[in-house]
């Protein structure tokens, strides 16, 4: 009779363990009720999103499910956390920005690092850096090739010899072997504009090889030297020679003189892509850009040999010539009254006034004010230089990405361009809610699944079982980029709810401070 009982208790337990295998399990997190916009750019459907771990494990109606935490999103919209394609953050992510709550308020959860060419030429020890210290957003890094050219060149203006060509190709394989998801390059900037076509080619063709991508600044956003449609087209050229896919940088047509080119590069881009060529760009949606005093109006044969010799021609018998180009690049960017300064640390009362005001103060013109303040050190600038027309038509274009091209920036330093702590809300903001330039949809897909698919990054970009738990709880009516040209250090507002690979960073009014970013590798998309 023991037995007996012994043997039912087994089979009971046995039917009890089995039961309990198939009930269903607890959530992490359950986002229930909300307007789910899937990343792909078709309207909304209504879903509740269930999350275990780092993953979206389920989605649909998913009644009363259980969970840990549940977001109510009844009358909310869901999406995609947004990807920032071409990103100046690498600097703020390190130290006590690494929150990242400058992204986090206007929704970035992934952003593209070592853009223009620039950053750390050993990506392995990036990397590691990230992933020891930890981040609040994920991050990708770029493979730079000015700073790659800088290593083996310096700031020399010419073609390097075979034996140095193979050098940079095989520093560009090592950041690729390192982590990196494309090769990035500064063609406007010293020393990537001393770059011949062919040597980025060169470099392209490995990065290729590896199942990376081209990005660049372009080596002329204007008049400067080629001119932008000649620029776009080198880009075009360099994805097609280097079979890879090629995106031309925060793409525009920059001072009054090239306003209205947006049409030819938006044509060339077309019909690049119709006979084969995988092009895209990207953009941030300001009417302004920024850069350094250096790169926006010292022509690049007086880099040469960097900053000391630089300052030897501003000092030495070269200052005239100098002078007259400074004056021909005022006037491409449309004057000394659109140009302000936003960071300058010898002397922080000029930062938020015009260049035109400075040289007032300083009485003498502007081209001999700009050489006098570089003696002292370097600047920061804001260059309000765009066309609305331009701006539009480009934002519609269905192979446009979205950017923010913005730096980390301490709260109270300088007066940096806000798009930093604005871009994509400003997107929501002006361009869907106020102007109607594109839809939401349209929009939150050019910030999300068209990045992710240009970059390969599995499993992100969209919503869906199976992705990685990159989320957004918002009300599209009260996401507004709060940061201006005068206030530029203010958050971006109406993100209620904001997931990092499963972890909430923003939780409704409150930044929770903690870091669910990671490093994104090519094996570990």
């Amino acid at each position: 009779m023991n037995h007996r009982l012994c043997t039912i208790a087994v089979a009971c337990l046995a039917v009890a363990a089995s039961l309990a295998a198939q009930a269903p399990q607890p959530y992490d997190v359950l986002i229930k009720g909300g307007r789910v916009l899937d990343g792909s750019g078709n309207p909304w459907l209504a879903a509740d999103i269930g999350i275990r771990g780092a993953r979206i494990v389920d989605m649909g109606r998913l009644g009363n499910a259980a969970a840990s935490r549940v977001i109510d999103a009844r009358g909310l919209t869901v999406s995609p956390g947004f990807i920032d394609v071409h990103s100046h953050a690498s600097d703020g992510l390190v130290d006590s920005l690494k929150d990242a709550r400058q992204l986090i308020a206007q929704g970035i959860t992934t952003v593209a690092l070592n853009p223009d060419g620039g950053g750390p030429v050993d990506l392995r020890a990036q990397r590691i850096g990230y992933e020891q210290r930890g981040v609040g957003v994920n991050v990708a890094l770029y493979v730079p090739h000015g700073s790659i050219r800088r290593e083996v060149l310096g700031m020399a203006d010419r073609a390097p010899s075979a034996d140095e060509l193979a050098r940079m190709v095989a520093l560009a394989k090592n950041g690729m072997e390192a982590g990196g998801i494309g090769l990035s390059s500064g063609l406007y900037y010293a020393p990537g504009n001393y770059a011949k076509t062919d040597e980025v080619i060169a470099l392209a063709k490995v990065v290729g090889d590896m199942g990376g991508v081209y990005e660049s600044h372009i080596r002329d956003e204007a008049d400067f030297n080629i001119g932008v449609v000649a620029a776009v087209d080198e880009v075009i050229r360099i994805s097609e020679e280097g079979h890879l896919p090629g995106i031309v940088a925060h793409m525009k047509a920059l001072g009054p003189a090239s306003w209205g080119l947006s049409m030819a590069l938006v044509e060339r881009i077309r019909q690049a892509r119709e006979r084969g060529v995988e092009v895209y760009a990207d953009q941030y949606p300001y009417d302004a850009s920024g850069t350094g005093i250096v790169g926006a109006l010292i022509p690049r044969w007086a880099e040469v040999g960097g900053r000391p010799e630089m300052l030897k021609r501003i000092q030495g018998p070269e200052r005239q010539r100098l002078a007259a180009d400074i004056r021909r690049n005022f006037q491409r960017r449309g004057g000394a009254d659109k140009l302000v300064i936003s960071l300058y640390r010898p002397n922080r009362s000029l930062e938020g006034q015009t260049l035109a005001a400075v040289s007032k103060a300083m009485n003498e013109p502007p081209e001999e004010a700009v050489m006098d303040l570089l003696v002292e050190g370097e600047a920061s600038l804001v260059s309000f230089n765009m066309s609305e027309d331009d701006i539009a038509l480009i934002m519609k274009q269905p192979f446009t990405m979205t950017c923010t091209d913005g730096n980390l920036t301490p709260f109270g330093e300088g007066k940096p361009h806000p798009r930093g702590n604005g871009a994509f809300a400003r997107k929501i903001h002006v361009y869907v809610n106020e102007r109607g330039v594109v839809d939401l949809p349209f929009a939150v897909r050019s910030m999300t699944s068209l990045p992710a698919s240009v970059f390969g990054m599995k499993d992100r970009g969209v919503l869906r079982p199976g992705a990685w738990a990159d989320i957004l709880v918002f009300d599209p009516k009260n996401v507004r980029d709060a940061a201006t040209y005068t206030n530029p250090h203010q958050l971006a507002e109406g993100m209620e709810y904001v997931l990092v690979n499963g972890v909430v960073e923003k939780d409704a009014e409150a930044f929770t401070g903690k870091l669910g970013g990671r490093v994104i590798t090519p094996d570990r998309r």
